[in-house]
């Protein structure tokens, strides 16, 4: 698959001006993906610094934006009913012309489900919610009008063995894992025996991983591995985007 690079621009600790100048900055240096985050409050720094919510900015960005596809890394599936994140997400895919991608995950930071009302449960019945949602979303999605402008790629987050990977290999586009090279090799092993047992083919879902080096410590091996989305996360107000340009020069290399 042909190397790609995205951007967590995390909505916390900035005004929204700061975010938006942001991901205009991303758009205009040839970043591939612009993702934000699905949380309440800051996940470090001040506890109770400044944060946005996450799918009313995709609408802004969808509206701000062009080229760049643009997604949450990840929403929390606990957060909203299936069927209305779908009809969300459908409705962000038309405004930004087809360029929305459905980042989603079973959730884990328990202060925003304490201070929002929602169940926490446990990391099983959190998974299990999110594999009804899933089928539940793809249901939506065929019987939305107008029906999404593609078919919406989804991605998942985490890296749970017997569940999230199996999860992945029946309804995900695209999987994102953070970790090292090593994480990254056992992991996508196990995601290519659940793809068998689902009847797809293991090419059928792009490998996605965080990155906090430069393209020159970690590139090369990354993609020997099978890597080829690389997302740079960055905290507000600043918003530097020098790591972010050397992956994208990284990425234009591999093209010559």
């Amino acid at each position: 698959m042909t190397i790609r690079i995205g951007v967590q621009i995390q909505p916390q600790h900035a005004d929204y001006a700061d975010i938006r100048r942001a991901v205009a900055e991303a758009e205009e240096i040839g970043v591939d993906i612009a993702f934000n985050w699905d949380h309440f409050f800051p996940l470090y720094g001040e506890a109770d610094g400044k944060h946005f919510e996450c799918w009313t900015m995709l609408g802004a960005w969808a509206e701000a934006t062009s080229r760049i596809e643009i997604g949450a890394l990840v929403t929390c599936n606990s957060y909203r009913n299936a069927d209305l994140l779908a009809d969300m997400a459908r409705t962000v895919d038309h405004i930004s012309n087809g360029r929305l991608i459905l980042g989603i995950g079973a959730g884990w930071f328990e202060r925003d489900y304490d201070e929002y009302g929602y169940d926490f449960g446990t990391a099983g019945t959190r998974l299990a919610d999110l594999e009804q949602a899933l089928a539940r979303i793809e249901a939506r999605w065929q019987k939305v009008n107008p029906a999404p402008t593609r078919d919406i790629p989804i991605l998942i987050g985490g890296g749970g063995e017997k569940k999230t990977l199996r999860y992945t290999a029946r309804h995900a586009d695209i999987w994102h894992t953070f970790g090292d090279v090593e994480v990254l090799k056992r992991k996508s092993a196990i995601l290519d025996e659940w793809c068998d047992t689902e009847g797809r083919p293991s090419s059928a879902v792009e490998r996605s991983i965080g990155v906090d080096k430069a393209p020159d410590e970690v590139g090369e091996e990354l993609v020997a591995a099978g890597a080829n989305l690389f997302t740079v996360g960055l905290n507000g107000p600043g918003y530097d985007m020098g790591l972010v340009r050397e992956w994208v020069a990284f990425r234009d290399s591999q093209k010559a």
